[in-house]
């Protein structure tokens, strides 16, 4: 039986921080923000299914979640403000990624390979569950903005009111729903809470 790198690569992502053009008060690695996605991401799934009568995969949704930033593993973290300069940057970055997701899948054994294909390279068929991956990842980006600026850094402040942009933006009954029912607490202290 060949030997097989890709866990070890995985758990890696603890060691790739977030937000590089930023000074932080914490510091976020991919691994934290990973959970934090998958966490919201499962949350938006149960909007999904339970509020608005939807058929949510909750099993995929949280498992694309756990796995979104996987590439960066190999890519690293590339700002937002670079990443989004332009489209033609955009579209070179969103090849880098799946040419680093396919390096990934090719890490695993053969026998391994097909569960976790739609897990690092997205089908059309799963485009729904991909939408909701990615607003979980603006709301996560969002609260690290808010505990940010609850720590007196006044750098996250113009990322926050970009990310609450894009977030309404998304015009999805799901994400409201989650923003009003529970984004307040991320403003608390925990004897507020």
């Amino acid at each position: 039986m060949k030997k097989s790198n890709f866990f070890a690569f995985i758990s890696r992502m603890k060691y790739i921080n977030r937000w590089g053009l930023m000074r932080s008060i914490k510091e976020e690695n991919v691994s934290e923000h990973s959970l934090d996605v998958a966490v919201i991401a499962h949350a938006l799934a149960i909007i999904q299914k339970k509020r608005l009568n939807m058929n949510t995969d909750l099993y995929k949704t949280v498992l694309y979640a756990i796995y979104h930033d996987a590439s960066e593993i190999l890519t690293g973290d590339l700002p937002t403000p670079v990443k989004y300069f332009n489209p033609a940057i955009n579209k070179a970055y969103k090849e880098v990624e799946m040419s680093a997701n396919r390096i990934l899948l090719e890490m695993l054994p053969d026998d391994f390979r097909d569960d976790y294909a739609s897990v690092l390279v997205p089908r059309d068929e799963d485009a729904e569950i991909w939408k909701t991956v990615k607003a979980a990842d603006k709301i996560s980006a969002y609260i690290k903005c808010i505990e940010e600026e609850k720590s007196g850094n006044r750098e996250f402040i113009k990322a926050k009111q970009s990310l609450l942009k894009e977030i309404n933006n998304m015009d999805k009954q799901d994400v409201k729903i989650f923003m009003d029912e529970f984004l307040e607490g991320y403003g608390l202290t925990l004897d507020e809470m």
